[in-house]
């Protein structure tokens, strides 16, 4: 299947992004700019895999999200909660309905570009805390992106069923370089190790057995789940 990937520069979108060359033909990997403090530090990591991958990247910029929308994760937002990612106050870094806006726009550029399906990295990781990343959603807006295109394009979510540990084991099996991805939502020189995207990128590759290539300011000891 010809295939666009949506990938921000995280290890997921990134394992994403090396599972679809070898399963699809990848015509196009996509990022979007929308203001958060750390797409300045991912982006690039999607670049450069995109190259890597041999697909042409395209970054789209979504300003207005960054203006108008509140959220923790953005620019203008206040400071990034630590702890457990799937603890109450992760919920301060929801970017509302932001999977929903990425993907309308996305769907739109893979029928422009002549491609038949998405590629998207959500996982169980996500549901906790983003209801834009849970499987009843994912397949509601699949359902709309086929519905309203002439090429009925497909949504495709290889890992929609997967823990991210074993998204880490994956990435080691297809030989990503995990030490060029980025997760720290805080988005400064080197990862906090701290936040709840670092949390979860520490655990991740503790569940999986794979060294874990990323330089921390800190690692704490990992915070229980809440119950």
């Amino acid at each position: 299947m010809k295939v666009v990937v949506l990938c921000s520069g995280g290890m997921d979108s990134v394992t994403a992004l090396h599972w679809a060359r070898r399963q699809h033909d990848v015509l196009a990997v996509l990022s979007f700019d929308y203001g958060a403090k750390h797409n300045h530090r991912e982006i690039p990591f999607a670049i450069e895999h995109a190259n890597r991958a041999g697909a042409p990247h395209q970054t789209i910029p979504l300003d207005f999200i960054g203006h108008y929308f509140n959220s923790d994760l953005l620019q203008g937002g206040g400071e990034i909660p630590e702890g457990h990612y799937a603890a109450e106050n992760m919920r301060r870094t929801v970017v509302p309905f932001r999977n929903g806006i990425m993907l309308s726009v996305a769907a739109g550029f893979a029928e422009s570009i002549g491609v038949e399906g998405l590629v998207i990295a959500a996982h169980t990781g996500d549901h906790t805390i983003y209801p834009d990343c849970r499987e009843d959603f994912m397949r509601a807006m699949g359902d709309a992106m086929r519905l309203g295109t002439y090429a009925g394009i497909q949504l495709l979510r290889p890992f929609i069923a997967l823990t991210k540990g074993q998204i880490a084991a994956e990435g080691a099996r297809l030989g990503v370089d995990f030490a060029r991805t980025w997760s720290c939502y805080k988005g400064g020189d080197i990862h906090c190790g701290k936040c709840g995207t670092c949390v979860e990128r520490r655990e991740a590759f503790q569940q999986a057995g794979v060294p874990d290539p990323t330089d921390y300011e800190s690692t704490p000891p990992i915070p229980s789940k809440p119950i």
